[in-house]
Order: C-alpha cells, then sequence, then structure tokens
C-alpha cells in the first residue's frame, strides 16, 4: 500500500493484461490507454484505432512480433504496448525487432521516407531485464558530436517537414517498466499506474489521468458473470503453466546436478565439493564475474556455469 495512505481504501481490479486482450480495444474505454500512455510520454495522447492483438503477425514462425496491442495515436504516431511475464534472455532483440517490423508495415509501397512513423515501444515485464535497480527505464537514438558533444538538429526545412526539433524524434523511443522493482509508494501520477501494474489494485485516492476510468471499467465486481468466470480461468490456466515451468527447472536442475557429480566421480572428486564448487560459481556468476573467469576457479566449463 502507499506509504502515504496507509489508511487507504483499495480496490481490486482485474490484470493489465487480461484487460489489454477483452476490454481496453472498445473505444469506450479508450480513455484507460489515453491516460496510461498521456502519462508515460508526458504529453496527452489520443488514440485513433488500436489493431488486434499480433494482428501483423504473418505466420506462427514469426513469434518473436507477439505485439500484445499495438495504437495508432495522433500525429501519425505507433505505440506498441507489450507484457511479459517470464523471463526472456533476448528480450532486448524482440523490442527492436517489433518497433522495425512496425515501421516497415505502415510505410506503404511508394511511400517516401518522410512517411516513416514515429514509434514507441512500451514494455511492462514483470522478470529482472538486464541489470538495474530502477523500475522505469527509457531509451532513444541520441546523435552527438564526437568533437564538440552537441546533440544534432533538423535544419529548418526538416523541421517544417516533421516538425520536430532534434533527429532523435524521428527515431523509435523505448520504456521499460520493470514492475517488480517498484517500492510500492506511489509518489506520481506514473507510480500510481505502476502501483496497479503490480498489486491489480487501485487506492480511492489515486487522481492519475484514465485511473478513475480504469478503476471504474477493470473492476472485477463490475463484470458480467460470464466474464468473471472467464477471467478466473484464465487465471487457473497462469497457474498451471506457472507449475510446468517450476517443474522443468527443477527437473534441469536436478538433472545437472546429477551429470555435474557423476563427473565429479570420475575425476574423483567427492560429492560435497563438487556442490560446493557449483555453489560458489551461481554466486560469482551472479555478481557479475566473467565465464572464463568462474571456470578457471571453479574447474567447471562455462558451459555448465551458463546453465547454472
Amino acid at each position: 500500500m502507499d506509504k502515504n495512505n496507509k489508511n487507504t481504501k483499495t480496490r481490486s481490479m482485474i490484470s493489465f493484461d487480461w484487460a489489454m486482450k477483452r476490454l481496453l480495444r472498445s473505444k469506450a474505454n479508450f480513455e484507460v490507454l489515453e491516460g496510461f500512455l498521456s502519462v508515460l510520454l508526458c504529453r496527452e495522447i489520443k488514440i485513433k484505432n488500436i489493431s488486434e492483438s499480433e494482428g501483423n503477425k504473418e505466420n506462427k514462425e514469426d513469434k518473436y512480433n507477439r505485439v500484445d496491442i499495438l495504437v495508432e495515436a495522433d500525429k501519425k504516431e505507433i505505440v506498441i504496448i507489450e507484457l511479459q511475464f517470464y523471463s526472456q534472455a533476448d528480450y532486448f532483440q524482440r523490442m527492436l525487432y517489433g518497433t522495425s517490423k512496425s515501421i516497415v508495415e505502415y510505410l506503404h509501397e511508394g511511400d517516401t521516407y518522410d512517411k516513416v512513423r514515429k514509434v514507441y515501444s512500451i514494455n511492462i515485464v514483470y522478470f529482472d531485464l538486464g541489470k538495474g535497480d530502477d523500475y522505469v527505464y527509457h531509451g532513444i537514438s541520441n546523435f552527438t558530436g564526437l568533437h564538440t558533444h552537441n546533440e544534432l538538429q533538423l535544419d529548418d526545412q526538416q523541421k517544417s517537414l516533421y516538425n520536430k526539433t532534434l533527429v532523435r524524434d524521428l527515431y523509435p523511443e523505448y520504456y521499460i517498466l520493470k514492475v517488480n522493482n517498484f517500492d510500492d509508494n506511489a509518489k506520481d501520477p506514473l507510480d500510481q499506474w505502476i502501483y496497479y501494474l503490480k498489486n491489480n489494485k487501485i487506492l480511492d485516492s489515486f487522481t492519475a489521468p484514465g485511473i478513475g476510468k480504469a478503476r471504474e471499467v477493470l473492476s472485477f465486481d463490475n463484470m458480467s458473470e460470464e466474464e468473471k468466470k472467464q477471467y478466473l480461468r484464465s487465471i487457473e490456466d497462469w497457474r498451471i503453466k506457472e507449475s510446468e515451468i517450476l517443474t522443468a527447472l527443477h527437473k534441469g536442475r536436478v538433472e545437472g546436478e546429477e551429470i555435474g557429480l557423476a563427473k565429479g566421480e570420475e575425476m574423483g572428486i567427492g560429492k560435497g565439493e563438487v556442490k560446493e564448487r557449483y555453489k560458489i560459481a551461481k554466486k560469482l556468476k551472479n555478481s557479475g564475474m566473467p565465464f572464463d573467469q568462474i571456470s578457471e576457479m571453479t574447474g567447471l566449463t562455462i558451459e555448465e556455469i551458463e546453465k547454472l
């Protein structure tokens, strides 16, 4: 709960991923996403259209562009909102792929390059993506002089053509919301949205743009009986998937330990020492030490260290 509002009542909401799939595509509910995007991008956003989930997916193998929601905003801008629960090592490339594909798909044959749309990639992740202790990250393409250190600007003709000032304004921008890093202390409107994303709850005191509509539309109690059944079924499906993943991880961990112990016995190393080497290697890996140094210190192969 918000540390500054300890006695404030909270209201349980449905999860944001369910909302994006089922409720927020309706034009009547655009206000929710418009509020969230306006707070994040620090300017008023008006939605023209929302594409179907994975609407620009070409085939079953084209899995890395799993866009949860794709928004056409005013000023001919595209906003991609993706939500990811499970760890994905190549997620940064997935972000790049999603923005690149959207740019190409919205450039019609025969269009000149000035018709390329500005893309915002918003990524709501519930795993520890990269190394960093903040909960909101913003990425841009900066063009800076190597000698003058000045940022490259558009000339007068380009400013008139694009209605922008800096070259970076033409390129995709990336936002990463590392929800689990948030400390639940909502200090500003963006924090209020992140509080909801993390806890599926909205405090009565929250006043961020769009949050009032979210409180109304995303309330579990306000759903029909059929919608409630579908939502609860989706939660159960998620639990089953989570259990399957945990089971697979445990099985892999056990098999890896058995292989390591067998290898240790072949080398004349006791089980206790082998386990200790794995324990040390795991700590060193978490500390960020290069794998080759860990291998030299513990006697484990780089492949074994990667699997820890």
